[in-house]
């Protein structure tokens, strides 16, 4: 009768990868929750700008012309209207490097902002900065 067979050998290299793996694991999750959060706040940014530059040209058109069944934005008004919300509601200090676009056309104003995002944790291979994107609409519609 044979001696049953004695396997020796050392666990530390399985410890030290899986190790390894649940770091990483911690660092892609914590860094594309940032993203997420960042997101969302980008999109109540633009959502709200949205808002005050159709609320804006909506009043004006109003007490100028009137109502109507629709007012007809004018793009130069609805740009104003949405750089005035951003610098008043502190957006720009809340995403340093905030950019905007403002695409107005008919009834309908198309707010999309955009920060660039500094990752909390550092995953080997991937940019340690990206930028994240918002957009919103809204349209302009007078009622009695």
């Amino acid at each position: 009768m044979r001696a049953p067979r004695r396997e020796s050998g050392s666990i530390t290299p399985l410890v030290v990868g899986l190790a390894v793996l649940v770091a990483l694991l911690v660092a892609v999750v914590v860094d594309a929750s940032a993203a997420y959060l960042q997101r969302q706040g980008l999109d109540a940014v633009a959502d709200a700008a949205a808002l005050a530059a159709t609320d804006g040209i909506e009043g004006d058109q109003v007490y100028v012309q009137g109502l109507g069944a629709r007012a007809q934005i004018d793009s130069a008004s609805a740009r104003a209207y949405v750089a005035d919300y951003l610098r008043s509601s502190g957006a720009r200090e809340r995403f340093p490097g905030l950019d905007y676009a403002v695409d107005a056309r008919g009834q309908t104003v198309v707010v999309r902002v955009a920060a660039p995002l500094r990752l909390p944790l550092h995953v080997p291979g991937v940019a340690r900065s990206a930028v994240v994107r918002g957009t919103a609409a809204s349209v302009v519609a007078v009622s009695d």
